[in-house]
C-alpha cells in the first residue's frame, strides 16, 4: 500500500498565544513547531511540504500531516507518537518522562543507502527526505544557521591573522541564497566584510533583501563586482547578490582576477537534483529533474565539477577556501574533478575546537509568538553569561538585525554545563509569568556529539573514526532516557543519502517542576555526548573539559 499523493497546496501557520489546542504543552509544542516549519515565512516550498535544502520535508504528504496534527491534539501525557519518515505509524502508552514523539527519517540499510534507491522508495510513498531540522520540526528559518555561520566566518578572520575575527577589508565569494545559504551574506557583514553571493533564482535574493539578510541585488555581474570591490576597498560591510549559475560565474571571476579573499559555497549540492546545471533554466528545473533524474544528476555533477575547480583555482591563487557542509566536493569528484578535496571542510578547519568543548547550536522559540518573549530571553542570556563578550556581541547584534521568520526564535552557541543554565532560567521565567507562554528549546542536528558525517562534522577525526555512526545513535538514546520532549534520528541531512547519520532533541520549558528536572538532565547530557565523543577520539581539549566539568568517561585515562 502506498501513501496518497500531495494534496493541493494550502497555508499553514502555528497557533500563537497561551491557549492550548492540544492536551498539554508537551504536545502543543511539537504541533506548533511542525506547523511553524511550514509557515510561508519559514519554508522554501510550503505547498509541497518542503522546508529547506530543496527536498527536506516536514511530513510525507498532506494526509500524513493532518494525521500527525490530529494525533498530537489528542495525545495523552503518558503516550508517545512514532513517526516513520513523515508518517505517523503508532501511538503507545509509555510514561510522563518518555518523549511525546519519536521520529526516524530517511534511514536506509547500508547497502541500499543510495540516491537511486531512496528515490525509488520515495516514489512508492514509503519514505521522505527529512534533512536535519525539517523532518524533526525544529527549523527556525535562516537565522537557525546564522549564528553558526557567524562563528565560522569569525574563525576565518582569525585564520587570516585577525585576533578579533574581523573581515573588514576582505571580499568573500559564495553561492546559494536559499534557506540555509541565505545566512551567509549577513554572517559576513556582521563580521565586517564584503560579500558577493550568486544564486540562480532571483526570487531568493529578493526575499533575502526583504528580510534584511542581503543588502542589495546587483543589475549584472559587472555591477556586482564593482560594488563589492568598492566596499572591500573602503573596509565597509556590504552584501551584494547577483543572479547567475555558480558553475559559470566562479570561473569567470577567477579568469578576471577579481581580488577575492575567501571562497565557499552553500548551494543544495548534497542532492544533485537540487543543483541547477548550466544550460537549464529555473523554469525547466524541476520538470527535467523529475523526468530523468539520472541524466540530470550527470549534468549537475559536471557543473559542480566546474564550480569546484574554480574554487580550487582561487585557493591556488591565495584565497582562503572551504567547503561549508553541502557535499559539493564529493559531487564534483563524481563529476570527474580529481582535486575536489584540495580544500577542507569548515568543521575540521574552524569549528572542531568548539565541538571538543561540547559547544554548539542552542536554539529556542517562543510558542507565544510574541517577540517580547525573545527579548526577555536575550536579556536572561546576557545576565547568565556576563563575562562572555563574544556571546554578548552576538545577542546584541541578533536583537538589532535578525528578522524573525514564523514564531520568534533565537540561537546562540553554548557548551557543556552551560545550556541547562539557560533552559532552567527560561523555565523559571515561564513559571513566574515573565514569559507569556512556554519556550521550545532545541538545536541543529549539526552539533558536537550528534552526527556521524565524514564530509562535514566528523571529517578528519583525529583517530580516523569519521564514519562510525554509533555516536548519534547513543546521543538519541540518551536524550530519550533523559526526558526530551521529542527525539529524532535521521539519515542524509545536509550532505546527502549514504553520507551521514544524525540525531536531534527538543525539550519544552513549560514552567513546571517536571520540565525543570528534564531540562537539567537533557541539556547537560546532550552536549556531554559531544565532549565524550571527542575524548574518545583523542582531543586534548575534550579531556581537559571532561576533567574540569566532571564528565565521567570510564577509559579516559586508560
Amino acid at each position: 500500500m502506498t501513501d496518497a499523493p500531495l494534496a493541493p497546496a494550502r497555508t499553514v501557520r502555528a497557533a500563537r498565544g497561551s491557549e492550548l489546542t492540544a492536551k498539554s504543552w508537551q504536545t502543543e509544542a511539537p504541533l506548533r513547531m511542525l506547523m511553524n516549519n511550514l509557515d510561508p515565512e519559514v519554508a522554501e516550498r510550503p505547498g509541497d511540504l518542503i522546508v529547506y535544502g530543496g527536498t527536506g520535508k516536514a511530513a510525507r504528504n498532506w494526509e500524513a500531516f493532518d494525521a500527525i496534527a490530529r494525533t498530537l491534539e489528542d495525545l495523552e501525557p503518558d503516550e508517545t507518537l512514532l513517526v516513520q519518515s513523515g508518517k505517523p505509524v503508532g501511538v503507545f502508552r509509555t510514561h510522563e518522562w518518555a518523549p511525546r514523539v519519536l521520529i526516524a527519517n530517511s534511514n536506509l540499510v547500508g547497502d541500499w543507502a543510495t540516491w537511486p534507491e531512496f528515490r525509488r522508495l520515495e516514489q512508492l510513498g514509503l519514505t521522505m527526505y527529512g534533512q536535519m531540522t525539517a523532518g524533526s520540526w525544529i527549523y527556525i528559518g535562516t537565522q537557525g544557521i546564522l549564528q553558526g555561520t557567524h562563528e565560522t566566518f569569525g574563525a576565518v578572520g582569525r585564520s587570516l591573522g585577525r585576533p578579533d575575527g574581523s573581515l573588514a577589508g576582505t571580499l568573500t565569494l559564495t553561492a546559494g541564497c536559499g534557506g540555509m545559504g541565505g545566512a551567509q551574506p549577513l554572517a559576513v557583514t556582521l563580521n565586517g566584510g564584503a560579500v558577493l553571493i550568486v544564486d540562480v533564482d532571483e526570487s531568493r535574493l529578493v526575499r533575502r533583501v526583504e528580510h534584511g539578510y542581503l543588502d542589495v541585488v546587483a543589475d549584472d555581474l559587472d555591477d556586482a563586482v564593482d560594488r563589492a570591490l568598492a566596499a572591500k576597498a573602503a573596509g565597509e560591510p556590504l552584501s551584494v547578490g547577483v543572479v547567475g549559475n555558480a558553475a559559470t560565474v566562479f570561473p569567470e571571476l577567477l579568469a578576471r582576477g577579481v581580488g577575492i579573499d575567501i571562497v565557499t559555497d552553500q548551494t543544495s549540492a548534497h542532492d544533485p537534483l537540487s543543483y541547477l546545471p548550466e544550460g537549464v533554466s529555473v523554469d525547466e528545473w524541476h520538470e527535467l529533474a523529475a523526468s530523468d533524474p539520472e541524466a540530470f544528476t550527470i549534468r549537475a555533477r559536471a557543473s559542480m565539477a566546474k564550480h569546484v575547480e574554480a574554487m580550487v583555482g582561487f585557493q591556488d591563487a591565495g584565497a582562503e577556501v572551504f567547503d561549508y557542509g553541502n557535499s559539493i566536493r564529493r559531487e564534483a569528484e563524481l563529476g570527474g574533478y580529481d582535486r575536489a578535496f584540495a580544500f577542507p571542510g569548515f568543521v575540521p578547519a574552524y569549528i572542531r575546537p568548539l565541538f571538543a568543548e561540547g559547544k554548539g547550536p542552542f536554539r529556542w522559540a517562543a510558542l507565544s509568538g510574541d517577540p517580547a518573549d525573545i527579548a526577555a530571553t536575550d536579556r536572561a542570556i546576557l545576565e547568565l553569561f556576563p563575562d562572555d563578550e563574544h556571546l554578548r556581541r552576538w545577542i546584541t547584534q541578533a536583537g538589532e538585525k535578525v528578522h524573525f521568520e514564523g514564531l520568534p526564535a533565537r540561537i546562540c552557541w553554548l557548551g557543556y554545563q552551560e545550556r541547562h543554565l539557560a533552559g532552567l532560567k527560561f523555565n523559571e521565567m515561564v513559571a513566574s509569568g515573565e514569559l507569556s507562554a512556554p519556550v521550545v528549546i532545541g538545536r541543529d542536528h549539526l552539533d558536537s556529539g550528534s552526527v556521524a558525517s565524514p564530509y562535514r562534522e566528523t571529517e578528519a577525526m583525529a583517530d580516523g573514526s569519521d564514519a562510525i555512526a554509533d555516536w548519534p545513535l547513543l546521543n538519541a538514546l540518551l536524550n530519550t532516557a533523559s526526558g526530551a520532549t521529542w527525539v529524532s534520528i535521521h539519515h542524509g541531512g545536509g550532505v546527502g543519502i549514504g553520507r551521514s547519520i544524525h540525531a536531534g532533541q527538543v525539550v519544552v520549558a513549560d514552567g513546571t517542576d517536571l520540565a525543570a528536572e528534564k531540562i537539567a538532565r537533557v541539556l547537560v547530557n546532550d552536549p556531554g555526548t559531544g565532549v565524550m565523543r571527542h575524548v574518545d577520539a583523542g582531543y586534548d581539549r575534550a579531556v581537559e573539559v571532561a576533567r574540569e566539568r566532571g564528565l565521567r568517561v570510564p577509559m579516559m585515562d586508560a
